[in-house]
């Protein structure tokens, strides 16, 4: 055919069908390219371990304040700063998180973690030597405990970012929400371990090698255990497009999003009321009689429950993607459950009743946490989910500091107390109580009537998937392949 000549129509309907042929084969490699690989049971497994361990180390002293206080020679707030600089050293560390986990990837975040991790439990350890001429005990412990602290943001921040780029979207929010739960069952842990074997403040030390063993055998893991950041190919759509924001950007575009804000805000105090349970509830609950064994079963049914309930929801919300439903019920009935303990916590002989009540507000209270960390990527995608993620527990970090500060300066000194086991200090906590009830009521409110959006990243897997094949009433994950490697 000479240069001149005008291309048939026949031609060109051939030429405009292999295009097309050509294009389909591309999208469909693409599609079919979206596997799913076992080893991130192990990558998630590890991570479990290290989110336990460090929650372990995060609330040791605390259901045994009166002992600790005892063997280091300081006062039950010094004790309480123990638990208190986690969530001050985190903040100040927490965007440098986010761009690790979105920039250098979860590899070199979890290890870097975990031997942090590491030295803060032997530090502590060594710095608790039995013997009286040792004066020095309370400031090692603290420094131990800041590399603990430094080690929370990089371990805390990772289970939204894991489940984003490791596992398909009907199994992310179930294993946002085993990762995330591990947290609240390493404070289950120290509820319970730590009441048991510091029954009296010679046994401190021997509380803190039972710790400092579990985190040099997690660290070993997970140096040795983690090969790679990400599986060699994407589980879905939004896996393939994760972290497409530049960090910077990211911050911005979260800054102007009206319902992330919201949710900002609303997550960050429940995250401050349940730090608040978590770290006053001995001191709460010895100043109607209540031993530090009973002050431990509530903080264990608490967990228990919350870790039920979080299981439910996980599976219920990866079925049904109710992200917001699921989150505005909860917290209005985790509302209430506070208002409840606020009452019965101030009664003597009521233990059937506050157990009750500390069960519910786990069931619902913490049940929350895995749902709202997906709602958060929902609705600020393409952000990375290491930044909407991680910024929700900054703002939880800063509102527990100042809500614990404010609880504890509310408290007021009880002269004659014949029941308390608190010691020598005995407080009253039912204003700070009634303000905490109050405060986390008024920010439920907040956010059930102003908080609405859509969820970003499933309407984006779903304009990837009918990009994709037309009409196809399928999700991408249907099509997602398991292979053992």
């Amino acid at each position: 055919m000479e240069a001149g000549d005008e291309v048939s129509p026949a031609v060109q309907s051939v030429s405009s069908a292999v295009d097309v042929l050509k294009g389909s084969n591309q999208e469909l490699k693409k599609l079919l390219s979206f596997k799913v690989y076992k080893r991130r049971w192990f990558v998630l497994l590890l991570l479990c371990l290290l989110n336990c361990s460090n929650a372990t180390l995060w609330l040791t002293f605390a259901p045994v304040a009166d002992q600790s206080a005892e063997y280091l020679k300081v006062s039950l707030e010094d004790i309480n700063w123990l638990s208190l600089v986690c969530m001050v050293v985190a903040v100040p560390l927490s965007l440098g998180t986010t761009w690790m986990l979105d920039t250098l990837g979860l590899r070199i975040t979890l290890i870097l973690g975990s031997w942090l991790n590491m030295f803060g439990a032997l530090l502590r350890f060594c710095g608790t030597p039995p013997g009286v001429g040792f004066t020095i005990r309370y400031p090692i412990v603290m420094f131990g405990q800041t590399l603990a602290a430094l080690a929370q943001p990089l371990i805390i921040f990772t289970p939204t970012k894991l489940a984003a780029i490791w596992f398909p979207d009907n199994q992310r929010a179930t294993a946002n929400t085993i990762a995330s739960m591990s947290n609240p069952l390493g404070i289950l842990l120290a509820n319970i371990i730590s009441p048991m074997i510091a029954r009296t403040s010679a046994q401190i030390p021997s509380l803190l090698l039972a710790y400092a063993v579990p985190a040099c055998i997690i660290c070993f893991l997970a140096t040795v255990g983690i090969r790679s950041s990400t599986p060699p190919t994407p589980p879905s759509a939004s896996a393939e497009a994760s972290s497409s924001e530049p960090f910077v950007q990211g911050l911005k575009l979260l800054m102007k999003n009206k319902a992330y804000l919201i949710l900002l805000l609303c997550f960050g105090a429940g995250m401050a009321v349940f730090s608040c349970f978590s770290t006053l509830l001995e001191q709460i609950m010895c100043v109607q009689g209540y031993t530090n064994d009973f002050a431990g079963i509530c903080g264990a049914l608490f967990i228990v429950f919350g870790i039920l309930g979080a299981g439910i929801l996980g599976l219920y919300v990866d079925k049904t993607k109710n992200f917001i439903e699921v989150t505005k019920i909860n917290l209005s009935l985790t509302a209430l459950a506070c208002i409840a303990f606020s009452v019965v916590s101030l009664m003597r002989d009521q233990k059937i009743a506050i157990a009750a009540v500390c069960s519910l507000f786990g069931l619902f209270g913490y049940a929350i946490y895995p749902v709202a960390m997906e709602l958060s990527v929902e609705c600020s995608y393409p952000v990375g989910e290491a930044t909407s993620a991680g910024l929700l527990f900054i703002s939880g970090q800063v509102q527990s500091v100042l809500f614990i500060i404010l609880l504890q300066s509310l408290t007021t000194r009880i002269a004659d107390s014949p029941l308390s086991t608190c010691g020598n200090a005995v407080l009253s906590w039912r204003v700070p109580l009634m303000v905490m009830a109050g405060l986390f009521s008024f920010f439920t409110c907040i956010f059930v009537i102003f908080f609405h959006t859509r969820y970003k990243r499933l309407d984006a897997e779903e304009e990837a998937k009918n990009g994709t094949r037309p009409g196809s009433g399928s999700t991408t994950t249907e099509h997602s392949l398991s292979i053992n490697t």
